[in-house]
């Protein structure tokens, strides 16, 4: 049996559209039916409802589904069993949101040039919603997401990094002379310019100033870091960011850290499809991703020591 057939019964399996699964697969509407036609005839069984709304699973066509992907995996061990030795090649697409695609990333790829130089990494950028559903497609290899917990169907995720946040404002901000540590109330009295709504650190800090008791905290959102970080460099206001997105606006004197309340930590996902073998190339990717942020924490927790010992700490988050 051609397994093509059985890729494209996955991929109408997971878009419920003989659209969507030949916009994904790169096919012909046409050649998704055709195909989706011959493997119900060699399996003497249907497969799918046609319906109004979409193709919807029969329940012969949900008891085939797992099986078809156990043998999909298998295809899939077998070409990488075939190409262990060599050098590590092939292409990796990455999904990550904005923050990790300009903090991160650019220096996971330079590393890998490096130790892989035939190891081709394509950047998506996109945020979790959009990630989940590109590993699911297998359109993405693994994905990067800034979410406290991750539970997905169908996809596998470790944690591998807490990412420091701090809130900025411009040098000239009233707030940046401040000794003391600003309040909650006060917080929820300025203005705000946070990345857009499902990025889970801004999200988290939009309720957080909502909940404060007789203030309306005046929120704009931006569907880009650097058009909010603009913005708070220009005095108009504060944002959160990790601080890898700022240290170098931080160091220059651009953005000045806010003493305030203890904030979180941001984790740092590497998700994965469940049941999708990693190529030799996505596992060195995803070691030199993790290998990237085990660097970064411990170079923190060294400046942080180094600070620890000077006549007066200075804050940065």
């Amino acid at each position: 049996m051609d397994t093509r057939l059985l890729q494209t019964f996955a991929a109408l399996a997971r878009t419920e559209s003989f659209t969507g699964a030949a916009a994904e697969l790169r096919l012909a509407q046409s050649t998704v039916t055709v195909q989706v036609k011959a493997l119900e005839k060699a399996l003497g069984t249907r497969l799918f409802d046609r319906l109004a709304r979409g193709a919807l699973l029969t329940e012969a066509g949900r008891r085939l589904l797992g099986v078809a992907e156990e043998v999909l995996e298998a295809e899939s061990r077998l070409f990488a069993a075939a190409t262990e030795d060599g050098p590590v090649s092939g292409t990796v697409v990455v999904g990550a949101g904005e923050t990790q695609c300009s903090a991160h990333l650019p220096g996971v790829i330079a590393a890998l040039r490096s130790l892989h130089p035939e190891v081709e990494v394509h950047l998506e950028p996109c945020g979790t919603t959009s990630a989940v559903e590109g590993l699911r497609a297998g359109r993405l290899d693994c994905a990067l997401l800034l979410e406290e917990q991750v539970d997905f169907p169908g996809v596998t995720a470790e944690r591998i990094a807490g990412q420091p946040l701090v809130l900025v404002c411009a040098p000239g901000h009233p707030l940046a002379a401040r000794e003391g540590p600003v309040t909650w109330h006060e917080l929820a009295r300025e203005n705000f310019f946070l990345h857009e709504q499902g990025c889970s650190y801004s999200d988290w800090l939009a309720e957080r100033l909502q909940a404060v008791a007789g203030v309306r905290p005046r929120l704009t959102r931006f569907g880009s870091i650097e058009a909010a970080r603009s913005c708070v460099a220009a005095g108009l206001g504060l944002t959160i960011l990790p601080r890898a997105n700022v240290i170098e606006a931080l160091r220059d004197g651009r953005l000045t850290a806010v003493r305030g309340p203890s904030l979180p930590d941001v984790s740092v996902h590497l998700a994965r499809h469940r049941r999708r073998l990693p190529s030799r190339a996505a596992r060195a990717v995803a070691s030199q991703v993790v290998q990237h942020f085990q660097q970064e924490s411990e170079d923190r927790a060294a400046a942080a020591t180094k600070e620890g010992h000077g006549a007066r700490p200075r804050v940065t988050a």
